[in-house]
């Protein structure tokens, strides 16, 4: 008799396993694709539309009813007055129609030609309206004595409007104008060769800060759990708050570190830190580091506290140096967690938009592919080029996730 089993995880059980794996995953499989895959198909979506930001909603019939005139006694004549607009300056709205009911007391003394009456029913067919149409439709009526009893007025009663219109977000119409104009000139390498910078200096400093100072705190001392909060600072603390203080430290007029280095001599004059190039780009870079390395200092220690100790204590007496205990024994152990953290603080501050907005709003040279997303979509209005730059973003860490998963995360085996 063949003693033969089934291969290991296809049997009936393992496959009912896996299927009450995969349902008790569906809802939040199901989260994460809403929250995560439909905001980005969004994007590719405007990236191609020629549309700015007041073209987001469809265009409507704006209408505004009120009376004009004498109506204060009966025999006074008036006017029904009727502001219409075309929600839209470029979109047109087809087969605008206009129902409303005359309130009681107010005879129609003369129809537009594009109205009819029918008892108090007020009917108008006012046609197509091109992008920015403005009109007053005006209907001439007499006041009687029912209209000076009654409490209603015609702006009491809101009138009913129909039209049709296309939204340029879901219409058939594309466009590849939204990249060309963010490829256009040399304005697109410039900042990304800012953007490139900020990150790379931004991710390598803050993983040397955080190694540095988990070679620090590594040891057993008195107050080391107070140091180690300290160190937690700069990364917990609200990024409005830290940021607002660094531009009144380094401000060029009541600054401290200006006010210092005129005293000390290094300078004879204030400093414009964040008003200067490349000295403003420096500076949100250091601000970058120091804010951060204590995310990278915290997996550092983790992971040091991990190696086991007797490797440390055969080189001791094996005579190495704490330098070639560090490099030889440490680092190893180390590019695992850093090649993580690499990937990880090279993405978020490739993505990162509010420490630089905050600190320079993108001037003196320090406006990146983030910041211009932010000036496209909004300071601009033309939300397509902004989403444009924001593809833009994604493939260049596209690229960078795949050259990182295809070389140095195999080198690291990870």
């Amino acid at each position: 008799m063949s003693d033969v089993s089934p291969p290991k995880g296809t049997g009936p059980l393992a496959r009912l396993e896996a299927r009450l794996a995969w349902g008790l995953l569906a809802p939040t499989i199901s989260a994460v694709a809403l929250v995560v895959i439909l905001p980005l198909l969004a994007i590719f979506w405007i990236s191609v539309k020629p549309v700015s930001l007041s073209d987001l909603r469809a265009p409507e019939v704006v209408i505004r009813e009120d009376i004009r005139g004498d109506d204060e006694a009966a025999g006074d004549a008036a006017s029904i007055r009727y502001r219409l607009r075309n929600s839209s300056q470029d979109q047109p709205i087809r087969g605008v129609t206009i129902t409303d009911t005359i309130p009681a007391g107010l005879v129609v003394s003369e129809v537009d030609p594009r109205c009819t009456l029918n008892g108090r029913d007020l009917f108008c067919d006012m046609g197509d309206w091109d992008g920015g149409f403005r009109e007053n439709l005006m209907i001439p009526v007499t006041v009687e004595q029912a209209y000076l009893d009654n409490a209603l007025r015609p702006q009491d009663s809101a009138a009913k409007t129909t039209g049709r219109a296309s939204s340029m977000l879901t219409n058939g119409t594309f466009t590849l104008d939204n990249f060309k104009r963010v490829f256009d000139g040399d304005e697109f390498w410039s900042v990304l060769w800012v953007t490139l910078f900020y990150t790379v200096f931004g991710t390598i400093g803050a993983l040397l800060f955080g190694l540095f100072a988990a070679l620090l705190l590594n040891k057993s001392f008195k107050g080391q759990g107070i140091l180690r909060g300290l160190y937690l600072f700069p990364y917990v603390s609200p990024v409005i708050a830290v940021a607002f203080a660094w531009i009144l430290l380094f401000d060029p007029f009541s600054g401290s570190a200006n006010a210092l280095l005129i005293q000390m001599g290094v300078t004879q004059e204030a400093i414009n830190f964040f008003g200067q190039r490349p000295l403003a780009l420096i500076m949100v870079t250091l601000f970058e580091i120091w804010r951060y390395f204590p995310l990278s200092f915290l997996f550092i220690l983790a992971r040091m506290q991990s190696i086991d100790t007797d490797m440390y204590e055969a080189a001791d007496m094996d005579g190495a140096s704490p330098f070639q205990q560090f490099w030889y024994l440490s680092m190893p152990q180390l590019l695992g967690i850093l090649s993580v953290l690499f990937l990880l603080r090279f993405i978020w501050t490739f993505n990162k938009f509010d420490d630089i907005f905050l600190l320079t709003g993108g001037n003196a040279g320090t406006r990146t592919l983030t910041v211009n997303v932010y000036e496209q979509a909004f300071a601009v209005s033309n939300i397509g080029a902004g989403a444009a730059v924001a593809v833009v973003i994604f493939g260049c860490l596209l690229a960078f996730s795949f050259f990182f998963f295809r070389f140095i995360s195999q080198e690291e085996g990870l």
